[in-house]
This record gives C-alpha cells, sequence and structure tokens, in this order.
C-alpha cells in the first residue's frame, strides 16, 4: 500500500481540481451590516437542474480503496458538521485512474468544495476525532449518480493509505 499525506486547503493548490469557499467565516461583497449581512455571490455552481443529497460518512480507516468522476458533471460537496478529508486527482478519460497524482485535503466543516467535471473524488473521510459521523449536503444534477458516474473500486495493492500532515 502506498502513502498520501494530508494537505492544507489553499486556492493555489485547489485551483487544479475545482474551488472552495469558507461558509461559516464570509469574506468579500457585502450587503449591509449588522444585524443583518448578505454576503452576496460566495460561489457559482455551473450546475443544470441542481439536486441536493446528503451523504452521511462515519468513522473509517483513512484508505483510499474507492474513486469515482463524473465526465460531464461538476458536484459540490458541503459539511455541515465536522471537518472532513477528499481526495482529488486530475481529470483524465473515464478507465485511466492518475493515483500517482492523487490529492486528499483537509476541509473544515462549513467549507463547501466544488469538483471539476472529470476530476476522480469520492465520498468524504471524518477527520474530526469528536465526531462518529458527518452530514456531508451534495449538489449534483439530477440522477447523476445513474448516468454520469464512473465508480471504481481500487484493487488492494493500489489502495492509498492517508497520513496525517
Amino acid at each position: 500500500m502506498r502513502y498520501i499525506t494530508i494537505e492544507q486547503l489553499t486556492p493555489e493548490s485547489f485551483s487544479p481540481f475545482g474551488s472552495y469557499r469558507d461558509l461559516l467565516h464570509p469574506e468579500g461583497e457585502c450587503i449591509g451590516g449588522e444585524p443583518i449581512e448578505f454576503f452576496r455571490d460566495m460561489v457559482h455552481l455551473h450546475i443544470d437542474n441542481p439536486t441536493i443529497a446528503i451523504c452521511r460518512v462515519v468513522k473509517r480507516p483513512l484508505v483510499i480503496d474507492t474513486t469515482e468522476m463524473h465526465s460531464r458533471t461538476p458536484e459540490a460537496t458541503l459539511s455541515l458538521d465536522a471537518d472532513t478529508l477528499i481526495h482529488v486527482g486530475p481529470a483524465t478519460p473515464p478507465g485511466i485512474v492518475p493515483l500517482d497524482r492523487f490529492r486528499v485535503f483537509f476541509i473544515p466543516k462549513g467549507t463547501i468544495v466544488t469538483v471539476h467535471a472529470g476530476v476522480w473524488h469520492h465520498a468524504a473521510f471524518l477527520y474530526d476525532t469528536a465526531m462518529s459521523a458527518a452530514n456531508v449536503i451534495g449538489i449534483l444534477p439530477e440522477r447523476t449518480y445513474a448516468n454520469d458516474s464512473n465508480v471504481i473500486t481500487l484493487p488492494e495493492e493500489n489502495r492509498l493509505a492517508i497520513r496525517d500532515m
């Protein structure tokens, strides 16, 4: 088994895969002031016919054993209640899994992450040791799981164990 180290999320490090915004500590253009502040246009989702799903992740070994990509579909995720980890890999044609170019990022709760179409990823890992599960909102076009989801289970010798920073 190979190892992959957790990285801090920065605009530069994550930009090949997508973007993110901290929704719990908003910055940027704001309309109004206390007691009502409206931070407008924080995230642009280029998703047709978006739906919202919940993916509940519980503590599991920090091993990347499954990955997926959507050829035509970007995706957004938002952990509501716990810090998580996600893995991403650059977009490739279906079936070509660039494991040697995968990266793992620490995602603080309340941070929305968008991944470009074609980027390899899968369900978040729970990182917050005080929690037993995390509820992660997924925003995708309707029925993406049925019509644009290429899921690969990695053979044991290709799995990646995640190491802390």
